[in-house]
């Protein structure tokens, strides 16, 4: 089974689920928001697959530099748009496969999953 990684390279969260999947030889591709971004499709699925309020990244510093106004009138649409104007908004790590979907990076849930 192959998965895709999603995150950004800098998240220290993201770093620990590499080194977890690397050293556990599951096979995966790293997929970089900040450099790659992320497409409407893709987010979409995410959506799908969760929610976008888990998605939704409130202790990421972009969300902290947003002005009040976003904040308070945040609903799934302006969600969406923000999450693809601004893809750190969304929660890292996400593992994805045709199978399974995984938000945060939990010793717990990647051992189990895996």
């Amino acid at each position: 089974m192959s998965y895709t990684l999603y995150g950004i390279k800098t998240c220290s969260t993201v770093g620990k689920a590499r080194k977890w999947l690397n050293e556990h030889s599951i096979e995966h591709q790293f997929h970089d928001y900040r450099q790659a971004g992320i497409t409407a499709e893709q987010l979409q699925f995410f959506i799908a697959q969760s929610n976008w309020e888990l998605l939704l990244n409130k202790r990421s510093t972009t969300w902290k530099n947003l002005d009040a106004a976003q904040k308070q009138s945040i609903n799934p649409e302006s969600a969406v748009q923000l999450m693809l104007e601004n893809p750190t908004l969304i929660k890292r790590p996400l593992l994805v496969s045709d199978k399974h979907f995984l938000v945060g990076f939990k010793l717990a849930d990647y051992e189990a999953l895996l």
